[in-house]
């Protein structure tokens, strides 16, 4: 597929990069995009040889989410509530797809990050922000809920609380207080924010990938599970991972010592 809306990289260590492109809206998606965006992640989160995804915005934004401007002039030409639903499940399935996935996913947030943009990356694995970024679920303001995630992630990620209070009152809050809040997890200079952004991604490329997924995949589960259950889940994990050629790999590297200079395979 030939992309208009997303630039997509891909670098010999396994680091792919998913950008979005629609700069002159601050990268809010229209249909186009929509669909641009969901078959470049499914056409290398499903690729053995991605280690780490990077999604991130182009110019200077995150994004805002949906083109609002365009789901106006959509109602406006008798689109259905059912329209609105297909459209919506379409979205919610790439953000379920990019949380389940087995290979981690950073947003790499670098100016504003509201609304469906802010949903975006609660479905991905890591935040990471530059210090002029700027957050919130706004869509209150325009007589919206978060309808993506903005509800049903960030009370996991960040509590009661403090989601009900980002919600209602629709502020708009700085990289430093969302960190605080635990919407995002890092704040770096904006000096050296790709710096940080690939040193970030280099170093989760050279773990062992069959780990990396196993984790996201006990900790989901875990977030939705009882105790007994999640400790069901990280035994039945690490039998899994107990007969990987990456553990025996790393344990024989660990014994010798020689641990930093094991290249783990995937298998």
């Amino acid at each position: 597929m030939e992309y208009k809306f997303i630039n997509l990289t891909k670098q010999d260590n396994g680091i792919v990069t998913i950008e979005l492109n629609r700069p002159e809206k601050k990268n809010a998606w229209n249909e186009a995009m929509r669909e641009e965006m969901r078959h470049s992640f499914r056409s290398v989160m499903y690729d053995d040889a991605t280690r780490v995804i990077i999604v991130r915005g182009a110019g200077d934004a995150f994004a805002p989410g949906e083109d609002v401007g365009e789901m106006i002039e959509r109602r406006d030409e008798q689109w259905t509530t059912r329209d609105f639903r297909r459209m919506a499940i379409n979205i919610h399935n790439l953000f379920d797809e990019i949380e389940s996935c087995e290979i981690p996913v950073i947003a790499a947030i670098d100016g504003i990050c509201v609304c469906g943009g802010l949903e975006l990356a609660l479905s991905c694995d890591i935040r990471i922000a530059s210090d002029r970024s700027r957050f919130g679920l706004i869509e209150g303001n325009v007589g919206f809920i978060p309808g993506s995630g903005g509800c049903s992630r960030l009370v996991k990620v960040a509590g009661l609380g403090v989601t009900k209070d980002f919600i209602l009152s629709g502020d708009i809050i700085d990289a430093h207080e969302a960190k605080q809040r635990n919407i995002i997890n890092r704040v770096v200079s904006v000096d050296s924010f790709e710096e940080e952004v690939q040193a970030l991604a280099l170093k989760l490329a050279k773990k062992a990938p069959l780990t990396l997924g196993m984790a996201k995949h006990v900790i989901n589960l875990c977030a939705d599970s009882n105790f007994n259950s999640s400790r069901e889940f990280e035994r039945l994990g690490q039998s899994i991972l107990m007969m990987t050629e990456d553990h025996y790999a790393a344990a024989a590297g660990f014994l010798a010592k020689n641990l930093p200079q094991v290249e783990f395979k995937g298998r």
